[in-house]
């Protein structure tokens, strides 16, 4: 029998990536977004996963506007908690695998040397807490799990690339927040480190992010120096850009678990930029 992937969130960057990344490889894959189900209902996803019976789900689903989250908490802890509380439930009932995509914003961001898994989690905004408790409930419920906590991603869809590369088209110059320090991670990277791990029986917490490190003013200045764009990044502060929610200053994650574990590892994270450019340049 044919190995059958539910995809939640199948719209969004790291969806369209898994689709890709599992396109050469005989298996079933169900899509779905907010109009074929909404995770935040636990009947809704019961009924779903009874009726398709997927080997594993692989939970995109989140709120990501880290600003919004602030104003909106309880759409956020509908979505990025009970979301994976009933996936959870709903994987541990059918016998299915279940991935949980994770986040930096766990971590406080004061930390000075990148995160491992066994660290202590300490969020400092709502997308943060609510994406922690997402995580607590899928060990609460699910029997068979991968948490894979990230950072800084792009794909196909709305990211950081596309709106520095638009941003191009019409300033010579742009603002970028240089006291963020990071590491931009490929969703086509994190789609193949998913798809490593799926098979295997190598439950638990990882890091998932490509390797090395940089501040958001540099990653702005690596995609123009790529895209051979003259414009100029003007580095500021954090305050100086004055968003909503609290972003930490070091969030870069050590894929400590996956190096121990397997014999995968992400690509540079310039490598990856690199890769992604040549498809949308």
């Amino acid at each position: 029998m044919m190995k059958k992937l539910l995809i939640t969130g199948c719209g969004g960057q790291l969806g369209r990536a898994l689709n890709k990344e599992y396109e050469s490889e005989q298996v079933e894959i169900i899509n779905t977004d907010v109009p074929e189900v909404d995770i935040t209902d636990l009947e809704a996803v019961l009924n779903l996963v009874d009726e398709k019976k997927p080997d594993v789900i692989i939970n995109c689903g989140a709120l990501t506007a880290v600003d919004l989250c602030e104003s909106e908490y309880d759409k956020a802890f509908r979505i990025n908690a009970i979301g994976p509380r009933n996936l959870g439930i709903a994987a541990g009932r059918a016998g299915a695998k279940l991935f949980q995509i994770s986040t930096d914003y766990v971590f406080s961001g004061e930390a000075d040397r990148p995160y491992v898994e066994t660290d202590q989690p300490d969020p400092q905004n709502v997308y943060g807490s609510t994406k922690l408790a997402g995580e607590q409930f899928v060990r609460e419920f699910a029997d068979r799990y991968f948490i894979i906590r990230t950072a800084w991603l792009y794909g196909e869809g709305k990211n950081f690339v596309g709106t520095m590369l638009r941003l191009a088209q019409s300033h010579d110059q742009v603002s970028v927040v240089k006291d963020q320090v990071g590491t931009p991670t490929s969703a086509a990277e994190l789609a193949k480190m998913i798809h490593i791990l799926e098979p295997t029986e190598n439950y638990g917490l990882f890091h998932g992010t490509c390797e090395g490190y940089c501040s958001w003013a540099e990653f702005a200045e690596e995609i123009f120096r790529q895209a051979g764009k003259n414009t100029k990044v003007n580095h500021i502060t954090t305050e100086e850009f004055g968003a909503a929610a609290k972003r930490p200053a070091y969030s870069i994650l050590d894929n400590y678990m996956l190096r121990m574990t397997t014999d995968f590892q992400m690509m540079d994270w310039k490598d990856a930029l690199s890769v992604y450019m040549k498809t949308i340049l």
